[in-house]
């Protein structure tokens, strides 16, 4: 695989440029998207529409390489886990069936450098950013897998969530590339609308998705003021909440996939951030704000002091902003008996 250029590395404008470095017609890029993208197609020697000097040609000097699946964890509510190599690191994408839709959820980074403190992935700290393969590579095992243990004829990923381990936002050259990839009608052709990106609030990395690619955004803020959230989120204190509220303004001006508002993401902490005053704090800090606040019962792990909110707690928390006009739900814990819920991502076998 050394100095074969990964086709998963590039977006279809690359792929432009790539067949024609090597003396090809356009028209061999949407072949090949296509017995990429729809058959799941990995071997240039399978594609019965390319001629046997083009394939000599892909064989010598590309390759269509993803990571490597390496284990796969199945929960009683059919969430899936797969361990995934990447060198000799490991990172975790999770596939979460519901009725009407089917979600992959993304890792982005080798660990976290954010240290959040009721996350287990940002406890094992920060090995590096994925490349584009690496991103791309996830979605296209995941979904190769589904759909060959699916008896349906058409089933197909539905969702794409940036919400696995590491911040997108600091993988930003990789990132947005995968993101055309994912949006893209010849690849996986997911509406910007069904891309979440979620973050913890990278104002730079903001600006930048803002001038360049809209997809529907999701943000950890985890707590009602700048004290809580910087005992609980160290980057609070490079990226304040105001400052972070003011680059999403920005975004929701221009935004079309964020029809409905941005989604705020609020991890339930027993006395913590759980008050019913940090409730109407939350929503004064949000009014201006069109949002969907999601409230996240807290996942444990080990190596922490954490405890959930009551459900009774949370229950108060959301009837407060409710009450004040917020669309306010409070997500499902899924597979949590596999440790493939929200914060409890590891990267181990």
């Amino acid at each position: 695989m050394i100095n074969k250029i990964n086709l998963l590395d590039l977006d279809k404008q690359q792929m432009y440029r790539f067949f024609l470095s090597i003396g090809e017609k356009q028209f061999r890029v949407n072949q090949i998207m296509n017995w990429i993208y729809k058959y799941y197609c990995n071997d240039f020697n399978k594609m019965t529409n390319l001629n046997l000097s083009l394939k000599k040609k892909l064989n010598d000097i590309a390759c269509i390489y993803s990571p490597k699946f390496l284990k796969e964890q199945i929960s009683l509510d059919g969430t899936i886990k797969w361990s995934v190599e990447i060198g000799n690191k490991l990172i975790e994408t999770i596939y979460i069936p519901e009725k009407k839709r089917s979600t992959i959820c993304v890792s982005s980074q080798i660990g976290c450098v954010l240290k959040c403190k009721f996350c287990s992935t940002g406890y094992q700290g920060f090995n590096g950013n994925l490349s584009i393969s690496e991103i791309i590579g996830q979605i296209w095992n995941a979904s190769r897998i589904i759909k060959n243990k699916s008896s349906k004829k058409n089933t197909s990923i539905t969702n794409i969530v940036f919400m696995g381990m590491g911040e997108p936002l600091l993988n930003i050259k990789n990132l947005i590339p995968a993101l055309k990839i994912i949006t893209d009608s010849s690849c996986f052709n997911i509406s910007k609308r069904r891309v979440t990106v979620s973050t913890s609030g990278i104002v730079s990395g903001l600006k930048i998705l803002r001038n360049t690619i809209d997809v529907n955004l999701a943000i950890s803020l985890h707590a009602s003021n700048d004290k809580i959230r910087n005992l609980i989120m160290p980057i609070n204190k490079k990226y304040s909440i105001e400052s972070i509220l003011s680059e999403v303004r920005k975004y929701l001006k221009t935004s079309k996939a964020n029809h409905g508002g941005v989604t705020i993401e609020y991890v339930m902490l027993k006395n913590i951030n759980d008050s019913l005053n940090n409730a109407k704090e939350l929503a004064v800090l949000l009014k201006n704000i069109p949002s969907k606040i999601n409230l996240i019962p807290w996942n444990h792990f080990i190596g922490t002091n954490y405890k959930s909110s009551s459900y009774n707690t949370i229950i108060n928390f959301s009837k407060i902003l409710k009450k004040q006009g917020f669309i306010t739900t409070i997500r499902k814990n899924r597979g949590e008996d596999i440790k493939a819920a929200c914060g409890q991502l590891v990267g181990k076998m």
